[in-house]
């Protein structure tokens, strides 16, 4: 509608015959309705609002998303700011009171605690059937493999009888069979002492001396891939009870998801810190990063981008955190790097946890075990 149409008509009121007032409303009523079919073709839901937030008008995609405002209207929403949350709203249209216009109520309630209950429980499940999953492949393949590993010791013993000239040579090639034999064994092995679920045997540790392990361990790799490692620690970091074979594994795999992102080389920063209830460590790398899409989803089995790795290592970490009533968090930004922070809780920050009264969500299924 054209905006000097309404201030014509205005002005020529007083001189309008009824003959005249009717052409004019009629071409107002042709004008609204058109503007009506246009904005109802929409897909796209439109809600205008008045000054004081109340609806003057909804086309009919937006009615379809929302339901109908004659009834209560409930939906789940996700906020980001000032926190990161999942509320559940409700609305429900109020009846007009005398020559007032209608409003309606708006209920929120925090459901962040179920959201976080239901994705632990569904990852559990993940995990449990990725777990019978990895056990029988790992019979499977377990099998044939001890089997190459008694053939090869019978060839061995028949090519010492033998005399053959060729002899020592198939005897080597022979040894070199059944040590991979036995590494892929070992392999499958550690694969499964890591995937099964286990409760952590815990002991006094330092989180220094274990990082200090790894990082030794992985030294050779560190320098194949021209990777700079930088441990810093700012203050004295208290022993904590953990599983140390478990947390070496833990942060074995976010070094190594950390190498892996740095094809061609770069700095990883390692640091220890302290709060009023954890003991920290974050592994800072200068890699690719990982996309805003793809963070959410990184602890799901099989989720990777990397041609040499499993998909699994992250979701062995997250576990392995989890069961020790700790928490990770992860920090990236593509083209600049990623950062891992695991934080394990303080023995006297456990104490105090055992102690408190049950509450239904607020615990984590960790810290329930360990009361018990």
């Amino acid at each position: 509608m054209k905006s000097g149409f309404l201030d014509k008509l205005i002005e020529r009121l007083d001189k309008l015959d009824p003959q005249s007032l009717q052409t004019h409303f009629l071409h107002l009523v042709r004008e609204k309705g058109l503007l009506e079919a246009v904005f109802n073709a929409l897909q796209e839901g439109v809600i205008v609002l008045d000054a004081r937030g109340n609806i003057s008008y909804a086309n009919q995609a937006a009615a379809q998303m929302l339901g109908e405002w004659s009834k209560l209207i409930s939906r789940e929403i996700e906020i980001k700011y000032p926190e990161h949350r999942f509320l559940s709203c409700y609305v429900m249209p109020l009846p007009p009171m005398d020559d007032q216009e209608r409003g309606a109520v708006v209920i929120f309630r925090d459901i962040t605690c179920e959201r976080e209950q239901e994705s632990r429980t569904l990852n559990n499940e993940r995990l449990n059937a990725l777990t019978l999953l990895a056990a029988g492949v790992a019979h499977e393949i377990g099998n044939p493999l001890n089997s190459l590993h008694i053939h090869l010791q019978l060839l061995e013993r028949g090519l010492r009888k033998a005399g053959l000239s060729e002899g020592p040579k198939l005897r080597d090639l022979v040894q070199v069979s059944r040590a991979e034999v036995e590494r892929l064994n070992l392999i499958i092995t550690q694969f499964l002492r890591a995937i099964r679920p286990s409760a952590p045997q815990r002991e006094q540790c330092s989180l220094e001396e274990v990082l200090q392990e790894i990082l030794q361990f992985m030294t050779n790799e560190t320098r194949n891939r021209d990777v700079v490692v930088d441990l810093k620690t700012s203050e004295p970091i208290p022993n904590i009870s953990i599983d140390r074979n478990q947390i070496k594994q833990a942060f074995f795999n976010i070094i190594k998801n950390a190498l892996q992102s740095m094809s061609r080389g770069g700095l990883l920063t390692v640091t220890l810190f302290t709060s009023d209830h954890f003991a920290g460590v974050s592994f800072k790398d200068t890699g690719e990063g990982i996309p805003a899409d793809k963070i959410t989803s990184i602890f799901q089995p099989y989720q990777t981008s990397k041609t040499e790795g499993s998909g699994l290592g992250l979701m062995i970490v997250q576990r392995i955190v989890q069961d020790h009533g700790g928490e990770i968090e992860i920090h990236s930004q593509p083209g600049v790097g990623t950062t891992f922070t695991v934080l394990l809780p303080l023995d006297a920050r456990r104490i105090r946890l055992l102690k408190a009264p049950r509450r239904t969500c607020a615990r984590r299924p960790a810290e329930e075990d360990n009361a018990s």
